[in-house]
């Protein structure tokens, strides 16, 4: 029939467009950013990237620092870190935007101090140095600045240095460090011989982190359509691991080279799941983009909206 001839041309057309669009992911390789192989403990446990069609490769981070200076040079595709850490990224000049957000638990961020310290209360903290891992402008630093505050402590009372957390974790050991605010694994690794928590985040902080991805990788068609994938089986691993606590753990314990009954304290407030980007997430983080623009601690402000790709991660 006559009328069914522009139908078919036009069907034909779309068809031969989506083949020219689609993107040869069998030539992408992602170098995927991940901190203390928390990502990577996730993706073996769950098994989601076994039939990848892009090739990948780990970079390996003690902490968010370095892990977006290598975002800044082009050498990661991918990164995972706290709210803050992403908005010094940002702030910095990192080319980076929020891809999906993790929900994390505010228990794997605390402030500690030996067992036998004399300090049994942020209050005590006065005075004393208290060491943030990893460096100006982390998780931690968040935490330790509302715990002063909800115990009416001037912030400018209390010292901070900033260490990467595993020079601090040896330091904290040998007895070095009144202090330490710092995240796991390095906090429950450090509970589990003996360190007394002060406060964790709870109540004080969002507790979010984010996957957030190279401007340029995002950019390149290919990468993008990988990137995206990607994100999804980060999801579906993430579900797993709820799923399955003692699989997930096993894994967690050998990447970490921890027994498992010390990763147990760990793993299960790692995450409660990966999600796109809400207007939550972005209220939340942008109040605290705010506040650490006043404090001046982020060189420049940071509009969270604009540093946010909700159509990579859409349901």
């Amino acid at each position: 029939m006559k009328w069914m001839k522009p139908v078919v041309s036009t069907l034909l057309l779309c068809a031969a467009f989506s083949s020219q669009a689609a993107p040869d992911l069998s030539k992408v390789t992602l170098v995927l950013g991940d901190q203390a192989r928390n990502l990577r403990s996730l993706i073996e446990a769950a098994d989601v990237m076994k039939d990848a069609p892009y090739q990948y490769r780990w970079a390996n981070f003690q902490g968010a620092a370095p892990l977006f200076e290598a975002q800044r040079a082009g050498a990661v595709d991918t990164s995972y870190a706290g709210d803050l850490p992403v908005l010094m990224a940002a702030s910095g000049g990192v080319p980076l935007k929020i891809i999906a957000t993790n929900v994390g638990d505010a228990g794997s961020n605390g402030v500690i101090v030996p067992a036998d310290s004399p300090i049994h209360s942020v209050k005590d903290l006065v005075g004393k140095e208290v060491v943030v891992s990893s460096a100006r402008g982390s998780i931690s630093q968040h935490l330790l600045y509302e715990a002063l505050e909800e115990a009416q402590v001037k912030r400018d009372t209390v010292p901070v240095r900033f260490v990467l957390p595993t020079d601090a974790s040896a330091a904290f050991n040998s007895g070095q460090i009144a202090a330490w605010a710092t995240f796991d694994p390095y906090l429950g690794i450090a509970e589990q011989h003996g360190a007394r928590l002060l406060r964790d985040g709870k109540g004080l902080t969002t507790a979010l982190s984010f996957v957030t991805a190279t401007q340029s990788s995002l950019d390149d068609p290919a990468k993008r359509a990988a990137i995206v994938d990607f994100t999804h089986r980060l999801a579906k691993a993430r579900e797993w691991a709820l799923e399955h606590p003692q699989q997930y753990n096993a894994v967690y314990a050998q990447l970490t080279r921890l027994s498992p009954e010390n990763a147990q304290k760990i793993t299960p407030r790692i995450s409660h799941g990966v999600r796109g980007v809400t207007a939550e997430d972005v209220a939340k983080v942008q109040k605290v983009s705010d506040l650490f623009s006043e404090l001046k601690i982020l060189p420049n402000k940071v509009d969270v909206q604009a540093i946010t790709d909700n159509s990579v991660f859409t349901h």
